[in-house]
């Protein structure tokens, strides 16, 4: 009897939530809202999340039905959690209403892209003037600076290059909705 009402309060908790989602549930958001371990969704749409309690409610009431205390605690205890995190995101909503820039932020992430290809010629042109010098340089102490150089140079090309695919792949994630 104690678990059956516990449910019911559950259920109408999940309505009033489902209530309150209704206004945003296919809004699309820049970017999944929750840590993978609450919800195993990673949608960014508020409503896929509403689904997945509903679904862990449904769950929660068979085990209840088929008396598996474990996974009744467990259960319940991830419901209650993944509610509380759908009021909280909710109540943000109007904080979060600024956010919505993506047209901007694809435009900033074109811009960073462009200027780091800019880098990369650059550093590929200083690259290949070091490379011509040491083949000219007669005295180590000249040959040793220059190698110097050239290496600081590769080090500065690779980390313009990792930014790059960092870059890159903001750019696909945003493109492909994620």
């Amino acid at each position: 009897m104690k678990s059956a009402v516990l449910l019911q309060q559950l259920e109408i908790q999940v309505e009033k939530l489902a209530q309150a989602v209704e206004p945003h549930a296919n809004k699309r958001t820049t970017q999944a809202r929750f840590d993978h371990q609450l919800f195993h969704c990673h949608s960014t749409r508020l409503g896929d999340y509403l689904l997945e309690i509903r679904q862990n409610l449904a769950r929660l009431t068979q085990s209840v039905s088929d008396n598996r205390t474990v996974s009744v605690a467990w259960m319940s205890e991830r419901v209650v959690l993944q509610i509380g995190a759908l009021q909280r995101e909710i109540a943000t909503q109007k904080m979060r209403s600024g956010e919505a820039r993506p047209v901007a932020l694809k435009e900033n992430l074109y811009e960073k892209l462009a200027e780091h290809q800019d880098f990369e010629r650059r550093l590929r042109a200083m690259i290949g003037d070091r490379e011509s010098l040491l083949a000219q340089q007669e005295t180590l102490i000249q040959q040793q600076q220059l190698q110097r150089e050239l290496a600081a140079l590769e080090g500065r090309l690779q980390r313009c290059l990792q930014a790059l695919k960092r870059i890159e792949r903001a750019i696909e994630n945003r493109e492909r909705g994620l």
